[in-house]
């Protein structure tokens, strides 16, 4: 008998992209798993246990963070990326969302990282997880006004394989 695919957890987190004052890209150096080393915009896991949203998430990381306090209107929840086999550790869910409140200043160092600002240009020149430089740049420069729901098939080894769920322009 065969054996099956290997059972993992499932993930649901979110991730933030904040700009400053000149449209630069607020991005985190990971200091810790997954991603250690790498940029990537800010975010983290929901509280399931507490029954945390998407947006309550994604308002509560900024705050722990950046130290920036949002409420839901100066969050938009531009797509979700479903991730399978993620570094073949688990499955993510992650919700995207674009802050519309603009940073005057970098914030400090945490312990899960330093920050820095980035013209878009430049982010593709960083080191990036391997998924964020195909699949969550390239969707986040023609959806972030709009929608999109991406299914993403990770496992290690295989040619990553992208399924559009879901397009909107310009909610």
């Amino acid at each position: 008998m065969t054996e099956g695919p290997k059972s993992l957890p499932f993930k649901i987190s979110t991730l933030i992209f904040v700009r400053d004052l000149n449209d630069r890209v607020l991005l985190i150096q990971r200091a810790k798993a997954p991603n250690k080393g790498c940029w990537s915009p800010i975010g983290g896991k929901l509280d399931m246990e507490r029954g945390e949203s998407p947006y309550e998430c994604a308002r509560r990381e900024t705050m722990e963070e950046i130290g920036l306090k949002l409420n839901d209107q100066d969050l938009h929840c531009f797509g979700y990326i479903s991730e399978k086999h993620y570094e073949n550790q688990c499955h993510w869910l992650m919700f995207l969302f674009h802050c519309r409140v603009q940073l005057q200043e970098l914030p400090q160092s945490i312990d899960e990282g330093q920050f820095a600002f980035f013209l878009r240009s430049e982010v593709d020149k960083l080191e990036l997880p391997e998924t964020d430089r195909r699949l969550l740049w390239p969707y986040y420069d023609r959806n972030k006004q709009g929608f999109v729901g991406l299914r993403a098939d990770c496992m290690p080894g295989q040619a990553l394989h992208v399924v559009e769920e879901l397009v909107l322009s310009g909610v």
